[in-house]
């Protein structure tokens, strides 16, 4: 099984289907390439017909969008355990990971993921609308499983893995939310898969112009 991906610092939905992988520890080789280059799309010619990342090759299956590549993983080799048992929650945990896949577009455009660096950026009520709606997932779901967890639906999962970018973004750009949100960005950070994702991001060098956005907050930043 190989997995194609983008930048670490940069690539938010390589991020999604990486977290899961590693997350449950499954063999795969990680192949990753440098985003807005001619070696990049040369690299995906005739393995996927988007020519973008995240891609899953699994033998003669393709898998070349994120949300695909979760629930591909989901249903062949963790025997449905990145989503929740319950019917009814289940439903609600793919409503959300459909929600922030095609949502939040303000949020996603004006705040892109750059793990490297700390900014501000002015929020209009278009990328505040974004933010509420977010803090009240956040909120909602860690008081309505606060007994079984820390995370979204108690136990880590999928919806974990689609939201962790947000948290990173939230991070990068100084995004402050209420108590019981904010204790779920945190636990976020704090796992150790995804620290291991950031050291890495850390040391690349690579720049992708268009995500360089906002006011540089920080002075050893790029």
């Amino acid at each position: 099984m190989q997995l194609y991906i983008g930048n670490k610092n940069y690539s938010t939905w390589s991020l999604r289907a990486w977290l899961l992988l590693e997350k449950y520890g499954l063999d795969y080789e990680e192949i990753k390439l440098n985003l807005a280059t001619e070696s990049f799309y040369q690299a995906l010619e005739g393995v996927s017909p988007t020519q973008k990342v995240p891609v899953l090759v699994d033998g003669d299956v393709t898998v070349w969008e994120s949300l695909a590549i979760l629930e591909y993983i989901n249903e062949s080799y963790l025997f449905g355990r990145a989503l929740p048992k319950n019917a009814s929650e289940r439903a609600r945990a793919r409503a959300l990971c459909a929600e922030i896949h095609s949502s939040f577009g303000s949020l996603k455009n004006a705040m892109p993921m750059n793990i490297r660096a700390k900014r501000h950026v002015e929020v209009n009520s278009q990328i505040l609308k974004d933010i509420q709606r977010v803090e009240i997932i956040f909120t909602e779901q860690m008081q309505r499983y606060k007994q079984k967890g820390d995370w979204l639906f108690g136990d880590w999962s999928m919806v974990d893995a689609m939201f962790a970018p947000v948290c990173l973004r939230f991070d990068t750009y100084g995004i402050e939310l209420n108590a019981c949100a904010q204790k779920y960005v945190k636990q976020v950070l704090a796992c150790p898969v995804l620290s291991r994702w950031r050291d890495q991001a850390l040391l690349e060098e690579d720049i992708v112009q268009c995500n360089e956005t906002g006011v540089n907050t920080d002075s050893k930043g790029p």
